[in-house]
């Protein structure tokens, strides 16, 4: 039975797109910082993209910019080289605007060294606008969205514009959108990590990219209702895929230290800095990941690991994230449920995130190969790694089984049960936990904590069973579980996450207040 479910391969329902040709892709560097150029040679070689489409301009090594900075050493110059390389054919449309009509180029990427934000300035005389008041002076923009639309001429520099391309589900060479360009950045703390992004995500497609996912509610309110929906939707689109997928849906984000091991894939919000398993110094995600954090600043230091968020997630070892480098308000920021959805179906990460972006010329950025296809191997092909062999069982039972769930759990469980699989116990639990059935659940993390051998995988089914009595209202049974996992477990670093959920739900008595000091007279 194990056998059949790690090597029963299947046609997918989920349909491939085609990927983005690389004569396609124009490479930016920075020709005043030689490990700028030198990334672009390395990433040009890595995805065989002709030399000829490597562009070097001369920038400030700085991350941010002003205005005129950005239109005469960055903007006006690629416009320059665009159409003197034929990559451009310049046209006008129905109003008379003077934009690419045919486009050779459908992808432009920004190596570290290139400056990611154009700062507030102060506006000139454009078209009219009718805008939000929050809107009324936001000039300040990432360079990469600003360069998405760099063909079109007159573009308004107050506020966000249309972005074309959402929702568009279609390859960017199928969407006849020649005045767009999708541009994605190659960037993080170090040049080394860069490297690592881009050889990560080439060593990824050829076996895929398997593992947990991890969701991080925010628990805001109803004006901020769609994040956490975006979270729900993915958790719905996992269940149906057969991806094992963990939902906090605490107020507060995942604790310090939090045991989020074979993490994949990451989504959550809503704090400035990194936390949780992110604070622990030698966590990492697995090979490939993707992992983004929403916060209105998450990129404002993307070249810094302990700073909000995306230095530090590329730090610990994704391959790529999204991010904002201003404050870009929820609804303009990247759509999550639609970007992962778009990456199933086999876009590359920087379809994904356009198709998930409503408004251009604002505040976001793509961080990680652009060309980077995670997903290629959800049909059982690709090379097979042994540590991915449960992660793909799992896939394989739900694509073969779905549609009779007492039969995939049936068959689940019994392989489980002969082999003493851990992490089918624990998937099991996070299944029956979707579907509210508690004490089903608890009952299979509870076999899953006696299977694993690590500390902290065992550890997580103890934080998922308190969990549960939490959201049933059984506060002091939750705490009791905790407590006894803090003793169990005192020697795992991953126990600081305990101790946090137990001073959420049990905080320690404030000190005593100090008696004033009385002088001597």
């Amino acid at each position: 039975m194990y056998k059949l479910l790690i090597f029963l391969f299947f046609i997918t329902s989920l349909a491939q797109a085609a990927p983005i040709a690389p004569e396609q892709v124009v490479i930016l560097y920075n020709s005043d910082i030689p490990e700028s150029q030198d990334l672009a040679k390395y990433y040009a070689k890595a995805r065989k993209i002709p030399t000829a489409n490597l562009i070097g301009l001369s920038l400030t090594a700085n991350d941010e910019i002003s205005r005129l900075d950005y239109d005469l050493s960055l903007r006006d110059p690629l416009r320059k080289i665009f159409t003197a390389r034929g990559y451009w054919t310049m046209g006008k449309n129905n109003h008379g605007i003077n934009l690419p009509v045919n486009s050779k180029i459908s992808t432009l990427v920004c190596m570290r060294g290139v400056p990611f934000k154009i700062k507030r300035s102060e506006v000139v005389k454009q078209h009219p606008q009718k805008l939000p008041p929050h809107f009324a002076k936001a000039t300040e923009a990432s360079v990469d969205s600003e360069l998405a639309m760099s063909g079109i001429n007159g573009v308004p520099i107050l506020g966000p514009l249309n972005n074309p391309y959402f929702k568009k589900n279609q390859s960017i060479t199928q969407a006849q959108l020649p005045h767009l360009l999708l541009v994605g950045r190659i960037d993080g703390p170090s040049y080394s990590i860069c490297k690592r992004m881009i050889s990560d995500a080439i060593a990824t497609e050829q076996q895929g990219l398997w593992g947990m996912c991890y969701l991080d509610k925010a628990l805001k309110g109803s004006a901020y209702a769609i994040g956490d929906q975006w979270l729900d939707n993915i958790a719905r689109l996992n269940d149906s895929t057969g991806i094992p997928t963990v939902m906090d849906s605490n107020k507060q984000t995942f604790t310090t230290n939090y045991p989020m091991n074979d993490a994949a894939l990451y989504f959550g919000w809503y704090t400035r800095h990194k936390n949780g398993p992110l604070l622990h110094p030698t966590f990492k995600f697995r090979r490939g990941a993707i992992a983004v954090h929403l916060h209105s600043y998450s990129a404002e230091n993307l070249r810094d690991p302990h700073k909000e968020w995306t230095g530090s997630i590329l730090a610990h070892g994704a391959a790529a994230t999204l991010g904002n480098v201003y404050e870009p308000y929820l609804q303009l920021t990247h759509h999550f449920d639609i970007f992962h959805a778009s990456l199933l179906k086999g876009y590359t990460l920087v379809e994904a995130a356009y198709m998930a972006i409503p408004y251009l010329s604002w505040q976001n950025v793509v961080l990680g190969d652009p060309l980077y296809r995670p997903f290629l191997h959800l049909n059982g092909t690709g090379t097979v790694d042994y540590d991915d062999r449960d992660f793909r069982a799992i896939r394989v039972a739900n694509q073969r089984w779905g549609k009779e769930p007492e039969t995939m759990v049936k068959k689940l469980r019994t392989t489980a049960a002969d082999k003493g699989n851990a992490r089918f116990y624990e998937y099991l639990g996070l299944w029956y936990s979707a579907r509210k059935q508690h004490a089903i659940a608890s009952a299979f993390f509870e076999t899953a904590s006696k299977k694993h051998i690590k500390e902290a995988d065992r550890l997580r089914q103890w934080i998922y069973i308190a969990d549960i009595q939490r959201s049933l209202g059984e506060k002091k049974k939750s705490i009791a579980t905790l407590k006894k996992a803090r003793n169990l477990f005192k020697n795992a670093p991953e126990v600081k996450s305990v101790a946090g959920l137990i001073n959420i739900l049990d905080p320690p008595p404030p000190p005593p207040a100090k008696k004033p000091e009385v002088k001597a007279k």
